[in-house]
């Protein structure tokens, strides 16, 4: 049994690793398999497809991310100080990749919406259902922050996906220029975004 699930556990390390360098669209499952050291039955015994398994590393990549953004943006401090939390915990994770690699991996869902968008349905679907929880999780905190008169938003849903898009938006900047300085501006822009009115 240990065996079997090494062998899983292989196969999403060396997809996840292969995805964030190349892409998912030129991968084979037989450059998969080798990656991760593993005999192609092994693939299939787990995933029935490599989309199967692309939807595997989406989903324990968000459950992680999740994780992150709960832990950013809950507790007692004031919301738009759990909001820059949020921000900056995205941008040491960035220098943290960079750091370890020579370049900036970027955003796993960002990357894969650019790359599959277009050709993959059920993918697509994953991606906008985690964009969507992204959304929701922000747009709790801005609404905390308007109630206590810190922002200028009316529309609390639109402002929350202003702040998701710019967020990732400054990531893919990071990650095409590889200068993780790009993330730099990301708390101003989403105070200016918000029409925030402290200090």
């Amino acid at each position: 049994m240990g065996r079997t699930s090494d062998a899983k556990r292989k196969i999403l390390d060396a997809a996840r690793s292969l995805i964030e360098g190349r892409g998912y669209s030129a991968l084979g499952v037989a450059e998969i398999c080798k990656a991760a050291g593993v005999p192609k039955g092994s693939f299939y015994y787990f995933f029935e497809s490599k989309e199967a398994l692309a939807l595997a590393v989406v989903d324990e990549h968000w459950e992680a991310q999740k994780r992150d953004w709960t832990q950013a943006l809950s507790g007692e401090a004031e919301p738009l100080q759990r909001l820059r939390r949020l921000f900056e915990g995205t941008e040491a994770g960035q220098r943290a990749v960079q750091q370890d690699c020579g370049t900036v991996a970027g955003c796993l869902f960002g990357n894969l919406t650019l790359e599959l968008s277009n050709q993959t349905e059920v993918v697509r679907g994953r991606l906008q259902e985690i964009f969507d929880a992204q959304v929701g999780m922000v747009e709790s905190v801005i609404g905390e922050a308007r109630e206590r008169g810190e922002v200028g938003v009316t529309d609390t849903r639109e402002a929350a996906r202003a702040v998701v898009a710019q967020l990732e938006g400054q990531v893919m900047f990071a990650k095409l220029y590889n200068n993780t300085q790009r993330l730099s501006p990301m708390w101003q822009n989403c105070r200016a975004l918000l029409g925030v009115t402290t200090a």
